[in-house]
């Protein structure tokens, strides 16, 4: 049974509209005769403007979802649709996707790196760097922008990987469990490094992550996945404005009372 908690009166979560639909959306993997149901009949809309976290256990799906979003896989059953383009192709050019691990290319110093991802639309690498390095000083890493990835914090190295998502400049993050490598501390002053920076950078946002504390601070609701095969089992809206302090929003009675329902879910 689908929970539904109560919706904050103003914010992403109250515009209308539709940009990210799935709607009835199956996937399946195939080794020899093995098959293994990843999603099934997984239902999801996200609003133009939303932050949507997406929370379940290992094997559920999560990362495949972003996948399909992303246009980097094709679903087997259902439609999968960014601005009502179901095309994956047109799925791809809507969608900026950050993967895990940062990827940064050990050769290249750190405004290369970011700008990776405009040259990789055809920008020559002098016009990619120029339009990075407003990027650096915004985001605090002005003095940091030729150095090389082996020099650079866990925090440093996904900052850069968060510029070189941004760059492109389309309308859709989606974010693999961005900080799951990183040390409780580094991890902690991230999600409030990302809370800021999307304010300065709006985007819609879908979030994968297995910290259900995480999911909540940053987004504007909250989805929790079954275990395989995935589908949502439970919504929750998130009665906060954003950009949200992380102390002040980690010790509010509300989002505690949504840990404790999301977890609950999650069981």
């Amino acid at each position: 049974m689908q929970v539904q908690a109560e919706a904050a009166q103003h914010g992403p979560s109250s515009i209308r509209g539709t940009l990210v639909a799935l709607k009835g959306v199956g996937r399946t993997f195939r080794s020899g005769k093995a098959e293994v149901r990843a999603l099934d009949d997984l239902e999801l809309e996200v609003a133009p403007g939303e932050a949507l976290g997406v929370v379940g256990v290992s094997g559920c799906g999560k990362s495949t979802l972003l996948e399909l979003i992303g246009g980097l896989q094709e679903p087997d059953a259902g439609t999968v649709a960014i601005g009502g383009e179901t095309a994956a192709a047109a799925r791809r050019g809507a969608c900026s996707y950050m993967p895990q691990r940062d990827m940064l290319l050990p050769w290249r110093d750190a405004l290369d790196n970011a700008g990776l991802a405009l040259e990789a639309q055809g920008l020559g690498r002098r016009e990619a760097r120029r339009r990075a390095e407003p990027l650096f000083e915004r985001f605090g890493l002005e003095e940091f922008k030729r150095a090389r990835p082996g020099t650079l914090s866990g925090g440093m190295r996904q900052r850069v990987a968060f510029m070189r998502t941004l760059l492109p400049g389309r309308p859709l993050l989606a974010l693999d469990e961005p900080f799951a490598a990183l040390d409780a501390i580094t991890r902690s002053s991230m999600q409030q490094w990302l809370a800021d920076a999307l304010v300065s950078e709006p985007r819609t946002v879908v979030l994968v992550t297995h910290d259900v504390e995480e999911a909540l601070f940053l987004c504007d609701r909250v989805v929790v996945m079954s275990s395989r095969p995935g589908h949502v089992v439970a919504s929750f809206t998130v009665p906060l404005e954003r950009p949200r302090d992380r102390t002040a929003a980690v010790t509010d009675p509300r989002l505690a009372s949504l840990r404790e329902q999301a977890l609950e879910a999650l069981r």
